[in-house]
């Protein structure tokens, strides 16, 4: 089975949601299929480092570059590599910004991130574990089955 794959997109708005989609289809040719938790977040993921690409790391003229790798730790790992190096990434720190929370989203989807420095650009990556999370009898609240009772109805005396 073919562990990596590696493509250049246009560095547009439908070079990224191509992105997407080719994460889709790939994460299903490995066995998650595309209704499942890990090939969500993986889609997840792309789609906000391939939007950031688009817009923050576009050269005119140049591509960025999508990698998917399975890796011996059970992750995939996800590289979006665009051409401009001068832009440092940044979190959003104004709570009324329009945009500009990706990297939140992908700090809390990815079991680990960062940024490598290319000799032309950079490679934001990600890596997603292909682990489903198992279901627990005990949701986080401490109630079984999968929601609290209702408010307004005592819950059972032990």
């Amino acid at each position: 089975m073919n562990t990596e794959i590696s493509t250049r997109l246009s560095a547009t708005p439908r070079g990224a949601r191509l992105a997407r989609r080719l994460t889709a289809h790939q994460l299903d040719t490995w066995g998650h299929p595309y209704d499942g938790e890990v090939n969500h977040t993986a889609q997840q993921v792309v789609a906000e480092l391939a939007a950031n690409a688009v817009t923050h790391g576009r050269v005119p003229g140049r591509d960025f570059e999508l990698r998917l790798r399975l890796t011996p730790e059970d992750t995939v790992r996800i590289e979006v590599s665009d051409a401009r190096h001068d832009r440092r990434l940044r979190y959003v720190t104004d709570p009324d910004a329009a945009n500009g929370r990706g990297l939140i989203l992908v700090s809390l989807l990815a079991q680990a991130w960062g940024v490598t420095e290319r000799t032309v650009g950079k490679t934001v990556w990600a890596e997603i574990p292909l682990k489903e999370p198992r279901p627990s009898s005990v949701n986080a609240r401490g109630f079984g089955g999968t929601s609290p009772p209702c408010p307004r109805t005592p819950a059972p005396a032990d």
